[in-house]
């Protein structure tokens, strides 16, 4: 059959969910024996979130194929379990790039090169990009909020793209805000009116409207939204906030036969979905049945929880596995500086570094990972968090006492830590660093190969700095495993402890391959270690 397209938009405000809201969509169409991929359009102009800050932009998500995308991708993934790609995710700045590149090279036969139909073409051939002949459903989401001057273009693109189809072969679902206001003692519908009035007002006619409230609302909202908003009623979805988690959500989605009515809308024929699984999972999830276990993450972007969005879900996914209740202890590195290890810590059963970029609170992440070793606290280290854990290490017990990273004092007399040899010579900073999936040979008889089971695995990295082979030697001296290598054995990948509970450091990003009902293997004998 041809490829049909769902288009997913939002309104109102933003931070709504549309990502959840894509991605649980996503996951109840491939339950239903449906083939699928999903793609996240951007509106802003950096070519990728590769520069941006992690306050700004929350965490970036790193693909498979090395691409460095917007965090709704991990959404995508842990739902629906359908591995992202290149294609899964554009900006601006990226279309606009081919845009101009191709105009360069003379591609646009003298034409003056305008938004329409030049711009808008360009995004169509980037939503044509997952369409193929193992594709039967794609469902593309446009970020931002309706109204937007930034996702004119796309919205544009989306009403042309959805025509070209012809009738059956698309759909728009909007997602929008029906806020209730206590002082009133009421939900409002206007602002969810207006943005589908906008929507319509350039030729976009949502078909289904799902309503993100904190309540339940009546029948009388349901029906002034069907009739203010040209939605047939049955079409007009409640989508509450859930009382445990967001893997909850397709479960809601599913009981008001959002699934069912979507391929009819799409004019397939809804087949019998296979739920039992992820049910099993959210039940266990919400009632486990081995009390609950503290973990402390000691990062540098805590105060906006997006920043590590990935770690805390695969952290959850590790409470899945070891069936307990998990409790995150949040917590800055500065903070640590300033307090000190045992006063932040005191109480925790595993501890956590997760990774981040720059000197400011590093000497925090070192000082965590030694109270972690000689307390001998169930530690795991990624990234930034494997590369302080040598550094700590070196200093600590190697005596190397002025131990470092050369991105962190570039003239100290023992790099551990150092800049790989192919980055040597790189300028530009974005899209350049180690990314994408790596294999990684692991050493028998360690952790890591206990906990993976195979001897050799694939895993996505992002960085440019990497544990020095100069140092392996005596590092290994002192008792520090190296746990794996690259396959040409020149990159160390891990590293772990003999007499410690449990305690792995790896420099690439396990938390990207973890999904609820398969916890990343890392992830799940960090939280069983830490419950014993």
């Amino acid at each position: 059959m041809n490829c049909k397209h769902i288009f997913v938009t939002g309104g109102v405000v933003s931070s709504l969910g549309k990502g959840l809201t894509a991605a649980s969509i996503g996951l109840l169409l491939k339950q239903r024996g449906y083939r699928i991929r999903m793609q996240k359009l951007d509106p802003y102009l950096n070519v990728d979130p590769g520069t941006m800050s992690p306050y700004q932009h929350g965490e970036v998500y790193v693909t498979e194929d090395g691409r460095e995308t917007d965090l709704d991708l991990g959404h995508y993934e842990r739902f629906t379990g359908i591995p992202c790609d290149r294609h899964s995710n554009y900006t601006t700045g990226r279309i606009y790039s081919n845009v101009i590149a191709r105009e360069r090279a003379g591609g646009y036969l003298g034409k003056t090169v305008q938004v329409i139909p030049h711009v808008t073409d360009e995004i169509k051939l980037a939503i044509r990009e997952i369409e193929d002949d193992d594709t039967d459903i794609a469902i593309t989401e446009i970020g931002g909020t309706a109204g937007d001057i930034e996702s004119q273009p796309y919205l544009e693109a989306i009403r042309q793209y959805h025509h070209e189809l012809g009738p059956g072969n698309g759909l728009f679902i909007h997602l929008t805000l029906v806020p209730y206001i206590r002082a009133a003692g009421e939900m409002k519908t206007k602002p969810s009116q207006q943005s589908v009035g906008i929507l319509r007002s350039i030729g976009i006619v949502p078909e289904l409207l799902i309503c993100r409230c904190e309540r339940p609302f009546a029948e009388e909202h349901r029906a002034k939204l069907a009739l203010f908003c040209g939605v047939r009623p049955e079409h007009v979805i409640e989508e509450c906030d859930v009382a445990n988690s967001i893997y909850e959500v397709p479960l809601e989605l599913m009981r008001q036969h959002v699934d069912e009515k979507i391929l009819r809308l799409l004019e397939l024929t809804p087949q019998a979905a296979d739920m039992a699984g992820w049910r099993e999972m959210v039940n266990r999830l919400i009632q486990p049945p081995n009390g609950e276990v503290e973990i402390a993450v000691v990062g540098k972007y805590i105060s906006l929880r997006d920043s590590y969005k990935s770690i805390y879900e695969a952290l959850t996914h590790g409470g899945i596995a070891a069936g307990v209740r998990l409790k995150i202890r949040m917590l800055e590195s500065e903070e640590i500086e300033a307090d000190g290890a045992a006063e932040k810590l005191g109480g925790v059963h595993g501890i956590l570094v997760p990774g981040g970029f720059g000197v400011r609170g590093v000497e925090g992440k070192i000082a965590a990972i030694r109270y972690a070793r000689e307390q001998k606290i169930p530690f795991f280290g990624i990234c930034l968090g494997m590369q302080c854990a040598v550094i700590e290490f070196a200093r600590n017990v190697c005596g190397l006492a002025e131990a470092n990273s050369t991105e962190i004092a570039p003239g100290t007399p023992h790099p551990v830590i150092s800049l790989l040899d192919a980055q040597r010579d790189v300028t530009d900073m974005g899209g350049t660093m180690r990314l994408g999936a790596y294999p990684c040979c692991l050493m028998p008889g360690t952790k890591a190969a206990a906990a993976y089971g195979p001897s050799e695995i694939q895993e996505r990295h992002r960085h440019r700095y990497e544990f020095n082979p100069v140092f392996r030697e005596t590092l290994e001296s002192h008792g520090l495993v190296v746990a794996g290598l690259s396959p040409d054995g020149h990159l160390v990948e891990a590293v772990e402890l003999k007499d410690h509970p449990w305690f792995v450091a790896c420099q690439y990003h396990p938390e990207f391959k973890s999904t609820p009902v398969e916890p990343h293997p890392l992830f799940a004998a960090f939280v069983k270690a830490a419950a014993r």
